[in-house]
């Protein structure tokens, strides 16, 4: 089933400047790409730091020259619970040059997003920790989820704050970054 309609691949193309206004989904509700917010004017993410799964110390910067679908998530938020299984089926299907990260803001770290992958079959995401959302705040995250979609020059092309299916937003998503 194709989520992704007229109107984002209109801002996905440029054509449009900005998404409708955002709208309170009901409970248990994913939102569609209809909700991303185009940003007329694209600007990079403050400076910020977050680890792998082993323990080092990441930033964005690190990801120079690729697009990044940057989604900031927890175990215990119901709609990151809701949209993980799209944003699986996005990882098989995004391609080459564009980074998935996925990242948690769960207290436990690693182990509980390693329980949480198991417990529902999450194989294809990497692991990546905020566990004192210090990200998260630097980035201006109102809430959970909200995700970041960011170009290869490091600038914030689109941001969606809820929860979302993903799964079929890959060609929008290659539009974005370049």
């Amino acid at each position: 089933m194709e989520l992704i309609t007229r109107r984002t691949l209109l801002a996905a193309a440029g054509t449009l400047t900005a998404a409708a206004p955002m709208r309170k989904p009901r409970a248990g509700e994913l939102l569609d790409m209809s909700e991303l917010k185009i940003e007329p004017e694209p600007a990079p993410l403050p400076d910020a730091s977050f680890t792998d799964a082993d323990g080092a110390e990441h930033t964005l910067a690190d990801f120079r020259g690729r697009g990044i679908v940057l989604n900031l998530w927890a175990t215990w938020c119901v709609p990151c619970v809701k949209e993980m299984p799209a944003l699986e089926t996005l990882a098989g299907t995004i391609g080459d040059g564009i980074v998935l990260l996925p990242l948690s803001s769960d207290r436990g770290g690693k182990a509980t997003v390693e329980r949480f992958y198991t417990q529902h079959g999450i194989v294809k995401l990497p692991i990546w920790l905020d566990p004192k959302g210090a990200a998260a705040r630097a980035w201006g995250a109102r809430g959970l989820p909200t995700t970041y979609i960011i170009d290869r020059e490091g600038r914030v092309k689109a941001k969606l704050e809820g929860g979302a299916d993903w799964a079929y937003a890959a060609d929008m998503i290659r539009k974005l970054v370049g």
